[in-house]
């Protein structure tokens, strides 16, 4: 998978880019299922929100199949390597989930400001790139992208520990007003399958999904090797301490799984 050269100019001029369709439905139907058992186990690496409803499953690749195939997957490591010019490893990984009725806020941030705070990141050369696995509506909590705002650089931010079940470092009303202004507000919508890349510095946040309608996205935070993290604070599960370089599978390799798995159940 390589990115086209206005694909690159596009991401560094807007800090994101949306690839519709970039895994089958098959190949969706996969991760979707096993997801959703991920999310019935009891385990750390699962947090939920206040109200019991699953927020993320972090380090999914590190015991699912599915998921480790998808963490080496050709189509999302080589853009990423193309942008970068180095070998990447994973920096974290996570399922995130709005649940239908109950899935809570993410509020307004810069995700290097908490990889630089909580993790000794040294710079911002490590991006989200997330899969959707449910159709992303723009009504069921789609992420909100602030464009070029990641030119703004590391901005000033709060811990917040208290609105939601997962601490985060936010942005003040009045620094998101004065970006918001600058560069207006894309919610990336699109159906199960589509990727989209955004830049470390890149301010977004999401509202909470009210409607019957539930949103799993799958995040790769992917780190250039040469930027790996100096001085962690959180569990390896959440911010991991292997910086091996991440070698890509083969791409029909999720096609494969999913082809064992029907011979196994039949």
């Amino acid at each position: 998978m390589k990115l086209t050269q206005d694909q690159i100019d596009t991401f560094h001029r807007e800090g994101w880019l949306f690839l519709p369709d970039l895994f089958s439905p098959e190949e969706v139907d996969v991760l979707r299922q096993e997801a959703e058992g991920i999310y019935r186990e009891q385990r750390p690496e699962i947090w939920r929100e206040k109200n019991g409803a699953p927020r993320i499953a972090f380090a999914a690749h590190t015991y699912n199949e599915a998921f480790r195939l998808l963490g080496s997957h050709p189509r999302l490591i080589g853009p990423v390597e193309q942008i970068f010019g180095e070998k990447l490893y994973m920096h974290q990984f996570k399922i995130n989930a709005k649940a239908a009725f109950t899935g809570d806020v993410w509020q307004w941030h810069q995700d290097y400001g908490t990889w630089k705070r909580d993790d000794g990141m040294p710079a911002p050369k490590a991006m989200n790139i997330s899969v959707f696995l449910d159709e992303v509506y723009p009504f069921n909590g789609a992420l909100m992208l602030v464009p070029k705002s990641q030119n703004e650089g590391d901005l000033d931010a709060g811990h917040d520990t208290s609105t939601t079940s997962y601490p985060l470092w936010t942005l003040d009303e009045e620094t998101v007003t004065r970006l918001v202004k600058q560069g207006g507000i894309v919610a990336p919508t699109g159906k199960p399958g589509g990727v989209l890349l955004f830049h470390g510095n890149l301010v977004h946040g999401s509202a909470g999904n009210i409607t019957p309608f539930p949103r799993k996205i799958v995040y790769l935070t992917l780190n250039a090797v040469s930027n790996h993290i100096r001085k962690p604070t959180r569990p390896d599960y959440i911010a991991h301490q292997d910086f091996t370089p991440i070698e890509p599978v083969a791409d029909d390799a999720l096609l494969r799984l999913a082809g064992q798995q029907r011979q196994a159940a039949e």
